[in-house]
């Protein structure tokens, strides 16, 4: 797997974890699939570090445990007031490796001067050390998860040769106005979804995806300095992460 200069990798795990598909949460239960989607891989790498002025690409991941199951009653709070009982359906004990690199977002040419790459990977990568800046989730806020850095493809995964495992048509992932320049808000679709001993590779998935599928319309937030964004250089919780000593992988 080729990895970037720019590139991150990290392993996540957690106790459980619950990639649902968007359109099947309607009826109230929730079913997950056997493996993360790239959108919740996407989210994982934004809560680690995530800026404007560059997006996250999810190059690959690596399903290290066996895929296991487990089913959960719940009494989730409906719209109209209290409670219904619904059956949630979680993974359980996962762990993946992760490898992401960024590109810059064109869409947002405001944010020009900020396109220093060594700046924000080391950032990036000092943020895996330190665990991520925000809390990390394995697809929903109810599934706590820890991330930590690793090397990706070392390190012995359950799947390593069992072969080609296919999941069917699955969810890829939003497009989102501020990423694609459109004044829409859509869906992807995935509909060869596989795994080749324990590894997904997302690189070669974008030529497999189905006609993008508009959700609604929406338009792109904007930035402006000193209104509604600020330079790292002046965010004072970030002063340790631009000078941080720690060793990186």
């Amino acid at each position: 797997m080729e990895k970037k200069r720019n590139s991150i990798e990290f392993k996540v795990y957690g106790r459980y974890a619950l990639f649902s598909d968007p359109l099947m949460r309607v009826g109230g239960e929730k079913f997950s699939y056997q493996v993360p989607t790239y959108q919740a891989l996407v989210g994982i790498a934004t809560s680690i570090y995530w800026k404007p002025t560059f997006i996250w690409i999810i190059d690959a991941v690596r399903v290290m445990l066996k895929i296991q199951s487990e089913s959960k009653g719940v009494k989730p709070i409906k719209m109209s007031g209290g409670n219904e009982l619904s059956y949630y359906t979680y993974l359980r004990d996962v762990e993946y490796q992760v490898l992401a690199h960024f590109e810059w977002n064109a869409n947002y040419p405001e944010l020009a001067a900020d396109r220093d790459e060594n700046k924000h990977h080391n950032i990036a990568r000092r943020s895996v050390v330190r665990g991520g800046r925000r809390d990390i989730f394995l697809g929903t806020r109810e599934c706590q998860a820890y991330v930590e850095p690793c090397v990706f493809s070392q390190g012995e995964g359950y799947y390593d040769n069992y072969g080609e495992l296919h999941f069917g048509n699955m969810f890829h992932g939003f497009d989102y106005p501020g990423i694609t320049g459109k004044n829409e808000f859509a869906k992807r679709q995935w509909p060869r979804a596989r795994m080749n001993n324990g590894l997904i590779d997302f690189q070669e998935s974008w030529s497999e995806l189905s006609p993008t599928e508009p959700i609604r319309s929406l338009e792109a937030k904007r930035f402006v300095e000193e209104y509604n964004f600020s330079r790292i250089e002046n965010d004072p919780s970030l002063v340790d992460l631009l000078d941080g000593e720690e060793e990186l992988i």
